[in-house]
């Protein structure tokens, strides 16, 4: 399956707002995946994990500034990878205190 027929065959709720003529497999491969793993189904997991595979997924996946906890419980479990290995687990963001406190 070429890039192109793979970027038609996500689920259209994951690129919205994205123009999918405009998008290359491999230019963004982080924001293809993070949205995968955020927002995509089984099948578009299949599809990233049959293109990139799991050891790119991972790789890219420790650049990610932001990554939803549940996601990173996911590539950490499925990978046998540490969390702390990953650079959206540092950068957490704080909560904000509140303003009489």
């Amino acid at each position: 399956m070429s890039s192109n027929e793979i970027l038609h065959s996500f689920s259209s709720n994951l690129f919205w707002d994205a123009d999918i003529s405009m998008m290359s497999m491999d230019a963004s491969s982080g924001y293809i995946i993070q949205r995968v793993l955020e927002y995509g189904q089984m099948n578009d997991w299949r599809l990233i994990n049959q293109y990139y595979g799991l050891d790119k997924i991972v790789e890219e996946c420790k650049k990610m500034r932001t990554l939803d906890p549940v996601c990173l419980a996911f590539i950490t479990t499925i990978s046998n990878t540490k969390e702390e290995d990953y650079r959206c687990y540092h950068f957490r963001q704080s909560f904000p205190t509140p303003w009489n406190s």
